[in-house]
């Protein structure tokens, strides 16, 4: 038997084109849509939240040093992220909630989520989603410019590693096509909890310049927000006999709601 080939400087290039082709709006090609690219993109998809982490934080501090108060600046950190994601996640958590909420078997549940159209479920958890977010990153930047940033990065990278985390071997498919189906099971599970881990101890280190409660709270956020996910991933999972891309846009708004939440309790 021979020995599964290692992973080419090629298949890293192409997991990142993967990962900021389909997980943000900037203009990078995605040339490869094997299993190989795909790994490799939802391993790097931590990657494609710092750098929405970045933009969003920019955007807050710099209304801040406008003069706008935080509530502006706790906008932006939440608008930023939907513009530039195009909004997929957010789309993806109104259709799963619409999915979940009708009470359907999972095949009309599933025919649900398809169409266009948002209803009152998807329509209710997006205004108490977004609520939540921005009342979160208020308090996070009525405390300090850099606790407002620290959450905004530590809810946009972990909200990508949900991704990654749900991406794992032994994950299915709900459906036989779709961004779903590419992605569902490409992630070995310890290449998942290496980059659990990786993420984990960036936050707690970040964390750390604001002094230990701040390092504790961020590390907590982090655990937090991936307990939530992964419990929504076990729900969708018996619910619709597996994962579709709008639960992964649920999975990436729910764990980045919690990690702000907790981050807003210090």
């Amino acid at each position: 038997m021979s020995a599964p080939s290692r992973p080419s400087p090629s298949d890293a290039l192409h997991g990142l084109r993967f990962a900021f082709g389909t997980l943000t709006v900037l203009p990078v090609r995605v040339s490869r849509w094997d299993r190989a690219a795909a790994r490799g993109g939802m391993l790097c998809a931590p990657l494609a939240g710092l750098v929405v982490a970045a933009a969003a934080a920019a955007a807050g501090l710099l209304l801040l040093l406008l003069g706008a108060g935080t509530l502006s600046a706790a906008v932006a950190g939440a608008a930023v992220p939907a513009v530039l994601t195009r909004g997929l996640h957010l789309d993806g958590l109104a259709d799963t909630a619409d999915g979940l909420g009708s009470g359907k078997p999972a095949e009309d549940a599933l025919r649900i989520m398809k169409q266009s159209d948002i209803g009152p479920f998807g329509v209710i958890t997006l205004v108490f989603v977004l609520l939540a977010q921005v009342a979160a990153l208020s308090h996070a930047y009525a405390d300090s410019w850099s606790r407002g940033a620290l959450a905004t990065a530590v809810a946009a990278v972990t909200a990508r590693l949900a991704l990654t985390l749900a991406a794992r071997a032994g994950v299915p498919a709900a459906r036989p096509e779709g961004l779903g189906a590419a992605v569902a099971g490409v992630v070995p599970v310890p290449g998942a909890l290496g980059a659990a881990l990786a993420v984990l101890a960036a936050a707690t280190a970040a964390g750390a310049a604001l002094g230990p409660r701040t390092a504790a709270l961020a590390a907590l956020a982090v655990l937090a927000a991936l307990a939530a996910a992964e419990l929504l991933l076990r729900h969708c999972t018996r619910r619709f006999g597996g994962v579709t891309g709008d639960v992964f846009g649920g999975l990436a708004e729910t764990a980045a709601t919690t990690a702000l939440v907790v981050l807003s309790l210090g």
